[in-house]
C-alpha cells in the first residue's frame, strides 16, 4: 500500500512532536548492540507492559537504575520484598506484587536457560516467530504487548526482531488512513512501504512506530483530536 493522507510536512511534524524512542528517553544505549544496554531496554520493557503511564514507568525505572538493579543477577538478589519497594517508590503501586513476581520467574529462566544473556536467547531462535516465543516462554507476564515492545526497539539491532504492530500503532496508522485491511497484506509489510517511500532523514522506521504509538495513546485513543499535531491528516471523523 502507498500511502494514506499524511505527507511531507505531516510525517516529519509526527515525528518532530511525538518520535524519540522510549530507550533514549531512559538514556539506554542500544545502538552499542552492549548485552548490559539491551537488558536495561528488557527491564523497561516488562514495566512498559502494564497498562500504567509513561510517566510512571519512567519513574519506577529510575528506581531501579539509582538501586544498581540492572542485571538479572541484581534482580534476583533484590528478591521481593526488595523489588516491591523499588516499585512502590516509582509510583508502580497498582502492579508491585505481580510485577514482582514477573521479574523474578523471567529472571530465573534467563539465568538458567541462556546463561543471564538476552544474546544468546537471539542467537538461539531460527525465526522472528520464534525468537517470539523464546522471549514468552520466559514467564506468564511476557505477554504479546510486553514482547512486542521489546523487540520494537530493536529492528534496527536484530535482524530477526519483527514484531507486528501493536493495537495503538494500528489504530492511529488506521486513522491516518496509512494501512488497509482490504489490501490484503499484513500491518507491518504496509508501514514499511509507506515509511520507504516517506522516509525523514536522519529518522528510522523505529521513531516511526513509536510515534504512532505515542499518537494513539495520547490523542486517539483519548479523543483529543483538537489538540492532535496532525489532526488535519486524520480521517476520522472530529471529536470536539
Amino acid at each position: 500500500m502507498s500511502g494514506g493522507c499524511l505527507k511531507g510536512e505531516a510525517v516529519q511534524r509526527l515525528l518532530e512532536t511525538l518520535g524519540g524512542r522510549y530507550s533514549n528517553v531512559l538514556g539506554i544505549d542500544l545502538e552499542s548492540g552492549r548485552e548490559e544496554e539491551i537488558f536495561k531496554w528488557f527491564l523497561a520493557s516488562i514495566l512498559f507492559g502494564a497498562p500504567i503511564t509513561e510517566t510512571s514507568v519512567v519513574k519506577t525505572y529510575k528506581c531501579f537504575e539509582k538501586y544498581g538493579v540492572l542485571t538479572p543477577e541484581r534482580v534476583l538478589e533484590t528478591g521481593w520484598d526488595g523489588l516491591v519497594r523499588i516499585l512502590d517508590e516509582g509510583g508502580y503501586t497498582r502492579y508491585d506484587f505481580k510485577t514482582a513476581d514477573k521479574l523474578l520467574e523471567v529472571m530465573r529462566n534467563l539465568m538458567e536457560r541462556y546463561g543471564g544473556k538476552l544474546t544468546n536467547l537471539y542467537n538461539r531462535a531460527g525465526s522472528p516467530r520464534e525468537l517470539e516465543e523464546e522471549l514468552k516462554s520466559l514467564g506468564k507476564g511476557m505477554g504479546e504487548v510486553t514482547v512486542s515492545i521489546f523487540l520494537r526497539e530493536l529492528r534496527d539491532l536484530w535482524d530477526k526482531a519483527k514484531p507486528n504492530p501493536t493495537s495503538l500503532v494500528v489504530l492511529a496508522a488506521k486513522n491516518l488512513g496509512l494501512v488497509s485491511e482490504e489490501s490484503g497484506e499484513p500491518v507491518l509489510r504496509q508501514l514499511e512501504e509507506f515509511w520507504f517511500e516517506n522516509a525523514v532523514e536522519g529518522k528510522s522506521f523505529v521513531d516511526f512506530e513509536t510515534a504512532l504509538l505515542r499518537l494513539a495513546k495520547n490523542y486517539c485513543r483519548k479523543a483529543k483530536c483538537s489538540l492532535c499535531p496532525v489532526r488535519g491528516e486524520c480521517l476520522k471523523p472530529r471529536t470536539v
